[in-house]
């Protein structure tokens, strides 16, 4: 079975592409499967029931989604396995903008759109410089000049991966991000594999349901700022 991992901001049209590429795989929807890993609520398994596709959705809470992620994942190919997949795809939250749900030898995408600041990339964790393949969506409505600019903040960001300019509407652009799907490597297990980054190091006071603030009720791991008189 072959592992693909998707991540990128809210709202960056991950589903869309997700969809689009199933529809150009030259296999059945009956073989294809995703798993969503959300934080609090999410209505894309209904989408994807539309188009028969198996999918599987956890919600991590109150749980950081990367050790959400990293705890389930290894069930997640068991199931597809279990399912008799031939692509299984997950699609992270990313909600925070530093997710790093990419994985050693698995082919990694994260999707990003063309609306949302040329500065961004600049702004996006390991989940954009870690990736495989970048793509970026709604390049359609803004101007050839801005795309380039947009590409380029990109490569400052990671220099190797491929960029793919994919419309989430008509699917144009998603044939090529199929073929590459398609010759990734398959894979029995996830186990002994390592993230491509690291998680997010903290474990403190609020990290276990504290709300109330103030130095009384800070405790663990705490990162202060210095402001200037």
């Amino acid at each position: 079975m072959k592992l693909i991992t998707v991540a990128g901001p809210p709202s960056s049209g991950k589903t869309s592409v997700i969809l689009k590429t199933i529809a150009q795989l030259k296999v059945p929807n009956d073989k294809v499967g995703v798993v969503k890993f959300d934080s609090l609520t999410s209505f894309d398994h209904l989408r994807y029931d539309e188009q028969g596709i198996a999918n599987q959705t956890g919600f991590a809470g109150k749980i950081c989604p990367d050790h959400f992620f990293v705890s389930n994942i290894e069930d997640a190919v068991q199931w597809g396995k279990r399912k008799g997949l031939s692509i299984l795809i997950t699609e992270s939250a990313g909600l925070c903008n530093r997710c790093s749900p990419h994985i050693n030898g698995i082919l990694s995408v994260c999707v990003i759109d063309n609306l949302s600041g040329v500065n961004t990339p600049r702004k996006i964790g390991p989940m954009l410089k870690y990736a495989d393949i970048i793509v970026v969506t709604k390049g359609d409505i803004v101007s050839q000049a801005e795309r380039e600019v947009f590409a380029f903040n990109i490569k400052e960001v990671n220099a190797n991966a491929q960029i793919l300019f994919i419309n989430g509407i008509t699917g144009q652009g998603a044939f090529l991000l199929a073929k590459y799907w398609q010759d990734t490597l398959d894979i029995d297990t996830l186990k002994d594999r390592k993230l491509r980054f690291t998680m997010p190091a903290a474990i403190c006071s609020y990290c276990t349901g504290e709300t109330m603030i103030g130095d009384t009720y800070q405790m663990g791991m705490l990162k202060r700022m210095e402001f200037e008189e």
